[in-house]
């Protein structure tokens, strides 16, 4: 689940790398939170095995 949503997140960032700098720093906190969220989803995964 975290990781589709990280996954979206990327996406969206993609695109509005794409499209400019119209959104600014909302861009690149949709990539901060991606990124925060597959590193959570790295550790939950490790400790769940």
């Amino acid at each position: 689940m975290l990781f589709t949503i990280a996954a979206i997140l990327a996406v969206l960032w993609l695109f509005g790398f794409i499209s400019g700098t119209t959104m600014g720093g909302f861009v690149h906190l949709l990539l901060l939170i991606a990124l925060v969220m597959v590193v959570i989803q790295l550790f939950n995964g490790r400790r769940a095995v």
